[in-house]
């Protein structure tokens, strides 16, 4: 069905699959801002970083565009993206990402080998990024554990930066008496959000041209705000109604999605019917004298935006992101 309507439509790939594909990362001014300090907080060697934001907003997309941007640079990389493991199963499945080798299953050992490797990628020239996804669902006993890598470093820099990417109980599960001292080293907040209206629009049309379109009408602007209203500009959720409209608009071979089609879409998908409060709206950017090194996250965030252009230049044959 998928592949028999992205002909009708004219795409190449599906549009709307909630796959985390950096690919289609809509850089909304808060996102940049977001992957702006992910990328201040990795290359400046500031040890923890938090990422939280409600589901579906796009963190581990913004994720995946980090580690698409390290990749050609000389950082190790490990990504954990289901943190229900016990201690022993978290340095395991941290050492194997690493690609680090160790024999023993002694947790003195796996640490030993751990930070000698450490302090050999160090002296290499080299950085290494710990990112743990869902992080919310982290046990107190392993955040004290991750927290403990920190305390490797050199008396100017941490050799090992962390990425905590979560959900909004994260911060609250951080803000516990006995977490202080991870709370207190945490050097770098991100945070993503919803849509607005206007960039709901923008989002979904970007993901068409992306996945082939070649820029006919497709949803009228009626459907684009009942799409906003019924997601409450959670991506996941916008991509969630789109593709069922895609699938509905070819069942019944109308070449244009309406908002009828829409509102039954999202009653199929028991959403609410666009009345109730929207989720708190993201605050306007902060001023750079508002928050220490944000003057630095706005450079990255400038240097950042080059880089991609750059990055699109270079390969002719990938969309604009």
């Amino acid at each position: 069905m998928g592949l028999v309507y992205k002909k009708f439509f004219g795409l190449r790939a599906n549009p709307f699959s909630v796959s985390p594909d950096p690919r289609y990362l809509f850089l909304t001014r808060h996102a940049e801002e977001a992957l702006a300090c992910l990328m201040y907080g990795v290359e400046s060697r500031k040890g923890f970083v938090l990422l939280t934001g409600e589901v579906g907003t796009g963190k581990t997309t913004l994720i995946n565009k980090l580690l698409e941007l390290l990749r050609p640079q000389q950082v190790a990389t490990a990504f954990i993206f289901n943190p229900n493991l016990t201690v022993p199963q978290f340095l395991d499945y941290m050492m194997t990402d690493f690609g680090i080798p160790c024999e023993s299953k002694s947790k003195s050992q796996i640490l030993i080998r751990f930070y000698d490797w450490l302090l050999a990628h160090h002296r290499a020239g080299g950085n290494a990024v710990l990112i743990v996804d869902e992080a919310q669902n982290l046990s107190e006993e392993l955040l004290e554990e991750i927290r403990l890598f920190t305390n490797v470093e050199t008396s100017e820099q941490k050799l090992l930066q962390i990425v905590l990417s979560g959900q909004p109980e994260l911060e609250q599960k951080i803000k516990q008496p006995q977490l202080r001292q991870l709370r207190q080293r945490v050097a770098v907040r991100a945070r993503t959000y919803p849509l607005s209206a206007a960039e709901t629009k923008i989002y979904v049309g970007q993901r068409l041209r992306i996945a082939g379109s070649n820029g006919e009408q497709i949803f009228d602007p009626e459907s684009l705000e009942a799409i906003w209203r019924h997601s409450n500009g959670i991506p996941r959720v916008v991509n969630q109604i789109c593709e069922h409209c895609l699938v509905s608009a070819f069942v019944d071979q109308q070449r244009e999605v309406k908002v009828s089609m829409v509102d039954t879409v999202a009653r199929d998908l028991d959403l609410d019917d666009g009345n109730s409060s929207p989720l708190m709206p993201p605050p306007a950017s902060v001023a750079p004298d508002s928050k220490p090194g944000m003057i630095e996250m706005l450079k990255t965030s400038t240097q950042l935006t080059e880089r991609l252009r750059d990055s699109e230049s270079e390969s002719p044959k990938k969309e604009k992101l």
